[in-house]
C-alpha cells in the first residue's frame, strides 16, 4: 500500500495545518490513499518539556478539526483514525483519502 508518513513534531499549530493541507493535496495528485501524521501523544510523552508536550496535545486535536473545517480538503477525506500501534497508535493520525 502506498502510505505517506510525516512527523509534525516541532511545528506550530499554524505551520502544521498548512503542511497537512499541502500533504493532502499532494497525495491526492500522486494517488496516494493513506497518510500517517505523527502528532505525538501530548502530555504523556515527555514530562521534561511541558510546553512542547502541550502543543503536541493540541496538534492531535487541532489537525482533525482543521481538516474538517477546511472545505477544500475535507471533501477529499474518507476517514481519520488512530493507526495501529506499530505505526504510532494514539500518537499519530491515519488519514484515508477518497479515490477521485
Amino acid at each position: 500500500k502506498n502510505k505517506f508518513k510525516f512527523d509534525l513534531h516541532g511545528l506550530t499549530l499554524d505551520e502544521a495545518n498548512k503542511k497537512v493541507k499541502k500533504i493532502i493535496k499532494s497525495c491526492i495528485e500522486k494517488k496516494c490513499r493513506e497518510i500517517i501524521l505523527i502528532t505525538g501523544k501530548g502530555l504523556h510523552s515527555n514530562q521534561e518539556d511541558v510546553y512542547k508536550s502541550a502543543d503536541l496535545s493540541k496538534l492531535k486535536h487541532s489537525v482533525p478539526e482543521f481538516i474538517n473545517s477546511d472545505p477544500e480538503i475535507s471533501k477529499l477525506i474518507l476517514s481519520m483514525d488512530n493507526p495501529s500501534n506499530r505505526e504510532g497508535g494514539e500518537g499519530a493520525l491515519l488519514i484515508k483519502l477518497k479515490k477521485l
